[in-house]
């Protein structure tokens, strides 16, 4: 049934569902169909496509971009897009926020963390769960992001949406999902992430039986995640792209009535439609939406001593238009040894030019021992000071420095060079944690004056 593709390609099988196939590599041209004959060859645009399929294609550069960075697919499809939109109706979600966007809010600026948002007593799709942290930059001029969370307990059956301000990066932290879309399906569970190129279709059903599905978002306005330069690291080891899998063609037949949903500019539209979007039947080309397994990531760090800059743990990056400076960094703290000599080991006292929105996925984060627990939040924005708080410091500062194996975690990071603008709904969330700055309370001085290490 499945034509071009890869033998070697990971799977993954999920609470009675079907096994899923996909094609390894980063930013690859592929192609893939799932009925055979579907794709033209030696052509993009024959006068006739088998089946009847229309064919169309789906840019996410401007034509005359320069190689490297030009990206489009070729879709062959049931029907033409222009058939998958109608008259619009504005709908609103008010709860999901577009930058730029200064809430009016009685919160004070500071260091900022939450525990996690409780499953909702009512039925939301993934859509209606989304719940926006912080904004950065302008989406109308195509800079900066959004942070979100998404709580939800309800499928997409007859849903579908795109999102024409930006690429959206999912982070799931409790239960697995399915992430069906225009160019085929991907099953995530926490610790991994997917990526939903700007303008492409798709709908999120749950896997499993789970009492919560709650996760995070990156909504990325600016330029696409791509894979950070390794300069002196070599040709290996951070995100290595073969761990990239990007889903083959897979195609919804379905003759209902359908809902396309459309955030464009920070506004949402609706158009009702009288059959499934999902009817790509075969495609090829590099505009792609992709999963990654963030267990896959291979660290690198100080093998002798001092603690390295953060930026050594970048997954993937969005540039912006100065050079080693991002518009948004997708950064994982994983499981890792640390064997660093005369060295405090957790991530040091600093304050920075980024703004960095953090999130758990699993275990504990080893800068803080108490207080951050998996589905929870923190903000650290520009130029704020932070770091290990007082149980952390303590146990760094007079541990035996002996190899240990930071295990059972998986911390992530946000990290733009805009402001993070805090939402209403953020700066009012019940589970904003009132004592966290409390945490470095205990730094009391040690100074005395007196020469040798206190």
């Amino acid at each position: 049934m499945l034509d071009k593709v890869d033998p070697n390609a990971t799977q993954f099988t999920g609470a009675n569902v079907e096994t899923l196939a996909y094609m390894p590599g980063f930013g690859n041209d592929f192609e893939t169909e799932s009925l055979p004959g579907a794709l033209p060859q030696g052509q993009n645009s024959p006068q006739k496509c088998n089946y009847g399929l229309y064919a169309e294609q789906l840019s996410g550069s401007p034509f005359t971009a320069p190689r490297g960075t030009n990206e489009r697919s070729w879709l062959y499809r049931i029907r033409p897009s222009v058939r998958h939109t109608g008259r619009f109706t504005k709908i609103d979600y008010p709860l999901w926020k577009t930058a730029p966007h200064i809430a009016e809010h009685s919160l004070a600026l500071g260091q900022l963390r939450w525990s996690p948002v409780p499953a909702p007593s009512e039925t939301l799709n993934f859509l209606e769960g989304i719940r926006t942290m912080t904004t950065a930059g302008d989406a109308l001029s195509q800079t900066g992001m959004a942070a979100h969370l998404y709580v939800f307990n309800a499928d997409m059956v007859d849903d579908y949406f795109f999102n024409a301000d930006g690429e959206m990066m999912i982070v799931p932290e409790a239960g697995s999902i399915r992430v069906f879309t225009e160019l085929g399906k991907m099953d995530l569970e926490p610790s991994e992430i997917c990526i939903i190129p700007r303008g492409t279709m798709f709908k999120v059903t749950r896997l499993g039986e789970e009492k919560v599905w709650r996760g995070y978002i990156c909504e990325n306005y600016g330029a696409k995640f791509t894979l950070p330069d390794r300069g002196p690291i070599g040709a290996n080891c951070l995100a290595n792209p073969r761990d990239f899998k990007t889903p083959v063609a897979a195609y919804e037949d379905k003759e209902t009535p359908c809902r396309v949903q459309v955030k464009w500019c920070g506004s949402f539209h609706v158009t009702e439609i009288g059959h499934s979007p999902l009817d790509v039947v075969a495609w090829h080309g590099n505009y792609t939406p992709y999963k990654y397994d963030l267990r896959t990531f291979s660290p690198v760090g100080a093998i002798l001593f001092d603690h390295p800059d953060p930026s050594i743990f970048t997954v993937l990056t969005a540039p912006s238009g100065e050079e080693g400076t991002a518009n948004v960094d997708f950064v994982i703290f994983p499981p890792r040894w640390l064997v660093a000599e005369h060295t405090f080991r957790p991530p040091w006292y600093h304050r920075n030019i980024m703004s960095e929105f953090m999130g758990l996925i699993q275990g504990r984060y080893d800068a803080k021992e108490e207080g951050f627990v998996p589905g929870g939040m923190s903000l650290h924005n520009m130029m704020l000071p932070h770091g290990p708080d007082f149980t952390g410091f303590e146990k760094a500062s007079n541990g035996e420095l002996k190899p240990v194996k930071l295990e059972n975690t998986m911390a992530f990071m946000f990290e733009t060079r805009f402001p993070q603008q805090l939402t209403k709904f953020a700066a009012e969330l019940e589970t904003l944690q009132d004592n966290y700055v409390d945490c470095w309370s205990g730094l009391e001085r040690k100074f005395d004056g007196t020469p040798g290490i206190k």
